[in-house]
């Protein structure tokens, strides 16, 4: 079987579970579906950047992946920040006791603190995000944004890419495919909200659809550099057809908290 008829069964398959969840599923179990997408990234983060070293490292990041989205279940972003807070001051201890055997490699260090900030914090904002006013909607707003801007991207660069955006980060990524994506994201936004969020100015549809197309773009292009570094070409294989779980949440990782502070501090 292709990696092709592999996408599209993982995504029939994959998508329906997810709605379902999101729409109907009490916090609990909304969390416990977040918390396993959160904890797969984190392990394929440590297989990416660790390699088979470094156990007690990867045991640390995995921990604090698993308690990141358990404390914004249990008390939202005021002790979802609280955990990272006091997990990094842990980590740090921890090096140091390390540090009694001989010289530690401080980078082991950087690599566990900047592993819990990146997918564990940062895709963890969905479980405060659906739990605020608008909630459920604005989860859908974030999904069918990455999904135009990814599309309208993809289909652009097809037909008329020739200039890359960033070769040596990511060799498939074009000017016209950044620019096919933020167009397509903005008219997907501003068709959801007349659709689906009616209580959504649409001059705030317009400015989020510019402004998530270009935070979901760099968070792609971050990702990819992650890759890069690494010498891998996907994250994992955990979803057949579609790579890793941080291949397919690449650019959310930047859009939902982006969206979760513009809903708390903008629109309101």
């Amino acid at each position: 079987m292709n990696s092709h008829a592999k996408r599209w069964i993982t995504g029939v398959i994959a998508v329906p579970i997810l709605f379902v969840v999101i729409l109907y599923g009490p916090p609990l179990l909304f969390s416990a579906v977040i918390a396993f997408f959160v904890v797969g990234g984190a392990v394929e983060y440590n297989s990416m950047v660790f390699k088979e070293k470094y156990y007690w490292e990867k045991t640390e990041g995995l921990v604090i992946a698993f308690l990141i989205p358990l404390a914004a279940y249990l008390g939202g972003v005021q002790l979802m920040f609280a955990t990272v807070t006091f997990s990094f001051i842990i980590v740090f201890l921890l090096f140091l006791m390390r540090m009694k055997n001989g010289p530690a490699d401080f980078t082991s260090l950087a690599k566990v603190v900047f592993g819990f900030m990146y997918a564990p914090l940062l895709i963890s904002y969905v479980i405060p995000l659906r739990s605020s006013d608008h909630g459920i909607t604005w989860v859908f707003f974030v999904i069918i944004a990455a999904f135009v801007g990814d599309s309208s991207a993809f289909y652009a660069g097809r037909s008329m890419g020739k200039t890359k955006l960033m070769p040596m980060v990511s060799g498939g990524k074009t000017v016209a495919g950044a620019i096919g994506s933020i167009v397509g994201t903005m008219v997907g936004c501003v068709v959801f909200k007349l659709m689906f969020f009616h209580d959504l100015p649409v001059i705030h549809a317009v400015i989020l659809g510019f402004l998530v197309s270009i935070v979901g773009q760099l968070g792609d292009l971050c990702e990819s550099s992650l890759k890069r570094i690494s010498m891998v070409k996907d994250s994992g294989y955990i979803l057949p057809g579609h790579g890793g779980i941080l291949d397919r949440v690449d650019s959310l990782t930047f859009m939902i908290p982006f969206v979760y502070y513009y809903s708390v501090l903008v629109v309101r």
